[in-house]
């Protein structure tokens, strides 16, 4: 008997048809662009922001439609982002920037950050039995220089009222925004440490629990203390009735910041320094911050032909980790107050000194320690603004751990700092505890010029990992042409060692910590050479960024997929 298959192929053929059409649809690689992005640039003329969260983003695009400068956007985004993302940031912490003036076609730096309190002393510590500085409650609170940051930036670069540039965030804070994914997960996981010092969870757990992705969050408390601020100016967080309420809950608290503290703080207008990086020109901020340590990576590099080694290989990635390990042995010796200390900036960054550091280097073989050269006498956010007229921003803001101390004071619907925990306490180092000093500070702002020009305003978040994302970021824009979404999307390293800025030093070689993404026989190579590979998950930073476009007068926008970013424009 013969049986008919013909249907049954028939429908065999059509279903291997389809599957082979679905099967080339979803595994081809993209059209443009490496296969490890997550989006096409943002491309627009008029103006430009790029912040972690979408609607900080809007608040700043909206500001520059009115006619708002890219400082009055950028103050704008970070007191939205201070509402929306309190894991990372908000008034009770520190501001650095870097602002290219179109007008004077120059650069300019100002350090927002914050003393310790007079009244506490290195011997307080040291009698007391402590190691280190605690990471968390009263003592390791600095003042925080956020609000007076935001004024000096105004009243230098600012088109706007700052009622008018603070408005968008009080009504957010008193009407409510739904809670995003990523904040919602970190509220939640730092929930436990936090609500025993009072004030947090009035705050940040009205209904006795922190909100869920999507839920409405309100915070009153903040919307009354940005109105208090927008009415009033700067003297009113420092002078006025905000000191005073911080000032008697530290002191309830156990802690010493004082009323005196708080009026006597002023942020410093400083000048950028530069290495220039196979022609460009990359700036960043002098201590007491870190953002000379992606200069020290990328003169040692600079050395090498990267761009023959490629992405990803081996060869890169080592160099990039025994560089990034050079670099830090002087931050952990050196970065420090340029008010206490004198610090040989110009040494550390200069060209010949990165060539006796690079002949340290063993191409071989991982070095479990380096010494700090001899020399003459966490979370944060970060976001880039950029307007019609040319000006562009690049902003990185930090309560330091996360929420940062949970000393909440009373009524005012934010978190203080911890800064002051990355204080040593030996009296022999740099960064030694003093009174009325600045500690050393991991957020770093970063800008790049071409000839003169303004060609790109970047940073990443994430302690430690901010230098060494810099350097990464750049290497794949200038040595593996990749463009500014890309070059943040692309896996990164983040070597972790012993070495802080309290005078410990690397010992052991370290821990290299992979993002997924990178060629496995290339990881085993760098076991070979001694690293200690590990695959991690989060400790990369989250990334944003602007680049101008000199020949045809646009903006390109990128943020990354790591955190709940947005880049956009008009």
């Amino acid at each position: 008997m013969l049986i008919n298959f013909l249907p049954v192929m028939k429908r065999t053929i059509s279903f291997v048809l389809v599957l082979g059409i679905c099967v080339n649809v979803f595994s081809q690689d993209r059209i443009t662009g490496k296969t490890f992005a997550t989006r096409s640039e943002v491309i627009a003329q008029n103006g430009m922001a790029a912040t972690s969260h979408p609607l900080a983003t809007q608040v700043a695009l909206d500001i520059l439609k009115k006619g708002g400068s890219a400082v009055d956007a950028a103050i704008a985004a970070n007191a939205c982002l201070g509402l929306m993302e309190p894991v990372s940031n908000g008034i009770g912490g520190d501001l650095f920037a870097i602002v290219w003036d179109a007008k004077t076609q120059q650069l300019y730096g100002l350090n927002g950050s914050g003393r310790s309190p007079k009244s506490l002393t290195l011997d307080y510590f040291l009698e007391n039995g402590y190691k280190e500085i605690p990471l968390y409650g009263p003592l390791p609170v600095s003042v925080p220089g956020c609000v007076d940051g935001w004024f000096e930036l105004h009243k230098k670069f600012g088109k706007l009222k700052m009622k008018e540039i603070l408005q968008p965030t009080i009504d957010y804070a008193r009407n409510g925004f739904p809670m995003a994914e990523l904040i919602a997960y970190y509220l939640e996981g730092s929930a436990p440490r936090y609500k025993k010092y009072p004030g947090f969870k009035e705050v940040f757990m009205p209904n006795g629990w922190t909100p869920a992705k999507g839920e409405i969050f309100k915070n009153p408390y903040l919307a009354n203390t940005l109105e208090i601020i927008a009415k009033d100016g700067r003297d009113a967080f420092y002078k006025g009735d905000i000191a005073k309420t911080i000032a008697k809950y530290m002191k309830e608290q156990g802690g010493f910041l004082s009323y005196e503290d708080l009026a006597t703080h002023k942020s410093e207008w400083v000048d950028p320094v530069s290495v220039n990086y196979r022609g460009y020109d990359v700036w960043e901020l002098p201590p007491n911050g870190q953002g000379i340590a992606a200069l020290q990576i990328l003169n040692i590099l600079e050395g090498y032909d990267l761009k023959s080694m490629g992405f990803g290989s081996e060869e890169y990635m080592h160099l990039f980790i025994e560089a990034k390990k050079l670099a830090f042995e002087d931050r952990a010796k050196y970065y420090s107050d340029p008010d206490f200390n004198d610090i040989p900036v110009d040494q550390l960054i200069s060209e010949d000194y990165a060539a006796e550091r690079r002949k340290l280097i063993n191409p071989d073989r991982s070095a479990r320690s380096y010494p700090a050269g001899k020399l003459g006498s966490g979370e944060t956010i970060y976001l880039t603004t950029a307007d019609k007229d040319g000006n562009m921003v690049s902003l990185i803001q930090s309560n330091y751990l996360g929420i940062g101390s949970g000393m909440t004071p009373t009524g005012l619907g934010f978190v203080l700092q911890d800064r002051g925990s990355l204080f040593a306490l030996d009296k022999s180092h740099m960064n030694v505890y003093e009174p009325g000093k600045r500690p050393f500070h991991t957020i770093i702002p970063a800008f790049v010029t071409k000839n003169g020009k303004p060609f790109f305003s970047f940073g990443v978040m994430g302690g430690a990992m901010q230098p060494q994302g810099h350097a990464q970021v750049l290497i794949n824009i200038i040595d593996f042409g990749m463009n500014i979404q890309e070059a943040g999307d692309a896996p990164r390293i983040n070597h972790k060692g012993s070495s802080q800025p309290t005078g410990s030093e690397m010992t052991d070689g370290g821990t290299v910590q992979l993002e997924s993404g990178f060629n496995y026989e290339v990881v085993r190579e760098l076991k070979k050479k001694g690293h200690n590979v590990v695959y991690s998950v989060g400790p990369y930073g989250g990334y944003q960024g602007i680049m101008w476009d000199d020949k045809n007068k646009v903006y390109y926008g990128a943020s990354e997929s790591r955190k709940d970013g947005q880049a956009a424009g008009y």
